[in-house]
């Protein structure tokens, strides 16, 4: 009965077999059909014969089993290299090979997933009935029902799926076989030691290859990357969690772009000038890579970031140069694309994720001679304004656990840095969902007159108390964030800038437009008069705050009047800092598929040119309010218009320029030294403009000392 069984499931595994090749399926999936052929029937014999003898199988003995040709089983699958998990198998072998499997061969490698997968669990007998139910309408149906058929036929023993319980009463050794097998090894007891490589000390920090790599193939082994970083404040972070990632791998950081065996480019999306600088980028590296030396490692060039997520397939296409492309939730997998690229292919991976956070990752700063650092809280957005493509290339919103950005900030702290900035795409709607005790039924508090183009959400550490938590590790390190959204500044958020001395009297207050209409049409979520009532409100809450905004000229269906009430809107804020650009309609966003871009190229920069002058007429009164006073200023390092002067920054983000003299180390009576970078200086403002402030350093301080003089 053993010979023909096995011979039965030989039988089963050939039309596996058979209705792969018929399919056009990868060799490897072939040979991983074989190697479960021959795994499955050697473990059936060895079972049925330890049954036999009243012995109980083991690992161990599953392990020496051998194959019929005399070859150890665990020899066969470690050479192939078999893994139980085919979804990761289908996924990768489809972007090596760059293409999309057909409905038909999804249909089965979904049924052998399911087949294979019932057999770590499950008595033999019960596998056939399983792999029954799963190709129900597949060529394997008759055979694995012939094959059951048979064991009924030929065993006295019964088995589960097909109940007989006055049989089970009557045959006890059949119970006990089959409550040892039950406890006993599985299918996966010898795939699990067959498919663990060695261990490798030098690579400890690798994460386990995938089938088609091996370990060493993921190590940089000393190759040189050197990293470019375009747009926002994330793109920063982001460049910093890169090299952190690939610094473990063992790859080298260049500044040397000549010298560099792998150049990647972390990209902005946001408009189409940011798109168009890294195309224009690529057509310069594009002769470096061409002119590369053959006795060199090949250059690789990668593009990281929201316009690989944007563009995927556009950027592979039109620029062959082009080797890997990762989105902002991929950089985990930065080691694989290389590695896949040294093989010549291209490489990508664009997936989004809906609770990546890089939580785990500590970036590592670029800039060794820093005096701050950005931390990221949150990635995403959920608010879906309709001009904004953030959604579409970062993800939804989620946030990372509070204890560890915490840990990120200590580890800051210790190494001497003196600023952090929280970033996110929607900073101040900060929710930890991690802990489940915080996950009570408490409602978002939102800015009066303001909402939500998503349903509340409930629940969670929010942000007042992250910011509290924050600002509480270093009374000498300031704290700052961006970028918010107006809905999200309840009044506990507004108390606690008020209170902390470390947290930075400085809010950006994004309004995009000052009309009404504009403002509904952006799906903001606010009115024009709700804006003004809030800023009211600040400037009552944190007296002396700076402000800062952005706006977009000539959104789609903007007029002139409602240009003419953002116009009205700077001026009656007088904002100290801004941002301000040319609308640039971005494909997939709500104003791609429902507005119409009607508003001329000349009428968009002839708009931003007003929006411009008028912003800074304003910000010059604003700024020259600090004439005459004392700031504490962060010394950042020698100003870039003259060795002579150091600039930094004060509590309200303006840049401070001053001359870098000898002066009074109020910590150290007596002592007179120059300010040096990551120092806090007194410096009384003498001169303003729209853009920076000027004066003469008075003394080094420290922050809870300078606030006896400001």
């Amino acid at each position: 009965m053993i010979d023909e069984t096995v011979g039965l499931l030989s039988s089963t595994f050939s039309v596996f077999h058979t209705y792969s090749t018929a399919n056009s399926h990868s060799l490897r999936f072939k040979r991983s059909v074989a190697i479960c052929q021959l795994g499955v029937t050697t473990w059936f014999r060895e079972a049925a014969e330890d049954f036999q003898s009243q012995k109980r199988p083991t690992p161990d003995a599953i392990d020496d089993a051998l194959l019929p040709d005399g070859t150890p089983w665990t020899e066969i699958a470690a050479e192939r290299k078999l893994r139980v998990c085919a979804r990761s198998r289908r996924r990768r072998s489809r972007e090596l090979a760059g293409r999309e499997d057909s409905p038909r061969q999804e249909a089965g490698l979904s049924g052998l997933r399911k087949t294979v997968g019932s057999f770590s669990a499950m008595h033999p007998f019960q596998c056939v009935l399983r792999a029954r139910r799963c190709l129900r309408r597949g060529p394997l149906a008759s055979v694995s029902w012939l094959l059951l058929r048979t064991c009924r036929a030929h065993s006295s023993v019964p088995s589960s799926a097909c109940p007989s319980p006055q049989r089970q009463q009557e045959d006890g050794v059949w119970k006990d076989f089959s409550s040892r097998l039950a406890t006993g090894p599985t299918f996966q007891d010898f795939l699990r030691s067959a498919s663990v490589p060695p261990e490798q000390p030098s690579s400890s920090e690798v994460e386990d290859p995938p089938p088609y790599l091996t370990v060493d193939e993921l190590l940089g082994r000393q190759r040189r990357v050197y990293l470019e970083t375009y747009g926002c404040q994330m793109n920063v972070n982001d460049t910093e969690i890169a090299w952190s990632i690939l610094q473990k791998s063992g790859y080298l950081r260049t500044s040397n772009l000549q010298e560099a065996d792998v150049i990647l480019l972390v990209t902005c999306s946001i408009r189409e000038k940011a798109e168009q600088t890294i195309w224009n980028r690529l057509h310069q590296l594009k002769s470096l890579k061409s002119k590369r030396l053959r006795s060199r490692v090949p250059l690789r060039i990668g593009i990281l970031g929201c316009m690989a997520e944007r563009l995927k397939e556009e950027i592979l296409n039109r620029e062959k140069m082009v080797d890997i492309l990762a989105g902002p939730d991929a950089y985990r997998d930065l080691p694989r694309l290389l590695a896949v690229a040294e093989s010549g292919q291209q490489a990508a991976n664009v997936l989004l994720s809906l609770d990546e956070t890089y939580a785990d990752v500590m970036p590592v700063q670029t800039s060794p001679s820093a005096t701050s650092a950005f931390v990221s809280i949150m990635r995403g957005c959920d608010n879906m304004c309709s001009y904004c493509i953030v959604p579409f290339t970062r993800g939804r919103e989620r946030s990372r656990p509070v204890a560890s950005i915490l840990e990120e900030v200590r580890k800051l702290s210790e190494q001497g840095l003196k600023e952090v900035t929280l970033l996110g795409q929607n900073v101040n709607s900060f929710r930890d969902n991690s802990e489940v005790q915080f996950n009570n039924a408490v409602s978002t508090n939102l800015s009066r007159g303001f909402s939500t183009n998503y349903k509340a959400k409930q629940g969670g550490l929010r942000f007042a108390h992250l910011l509290d938590q924050v600002s509480r590790i270093d009374p000498e390190m300031r704290i700052r964030f961006t970028s918010p959204h107006p809905k999200d500044f309840p009044d506990e958020v507004l108390q606690l800038i008020h209170e902390r001395d470390n947290i930075c009297k400085q809010i950006h207050l994004p309004a995009q437009s000052g009309s009404s209409r504009v403002l509904e049409a952006m799906r903001r979520g606010y009115s024009r008069e709700a804006y003004v009532e809030l800023i009211h409100h600040i400037r009552e809450s944190i007296p002396g705050v700076s402000l800062s905004s952005d706006f977009i000229a000539g959104f789609c269906g903007e007029t002139e009047e409602d240009h003419l009430q953002t116009v009205s809107l700077l001026r009656e804020v007088q904002y100290n800092i801004g941002f301000l650009f040319a609308y640039s309609m971005r494909q997939k966003t709500r104003a791609y598929h429902r507005l119409k871009d009607d508003i001329p190229e000349e009428v968009k920069l002839r708009r931003l040119e007003e929006l411009i002058t008028v912003f800074r007429e304003e910000a010059t009164k604003a700024n020259k309010s600090f004439v005459g006073c004392t700031q504490l200023v962060l010394v950042e390092g020698p100003s870039k218009r003259s060795a002579a002067d150091l600039c930094g920054r004060n509590d309200g983000n303006l840049k401070v320029i001053f001359a870098d003299v000898e002066m009074e180390d109020a910590t150290d009576s007596g002592l007179r030294v120059r300010a040096q970078p990551g120092d806090y200086v007194l410096v009384k403002i003498t001169s303003a403009s729209s853009q920076t402030l000027k004066g003469h350093v008075l003394c080094k301080t420290t922050l809870k000392d300078s606030t006896a003089y400001c």
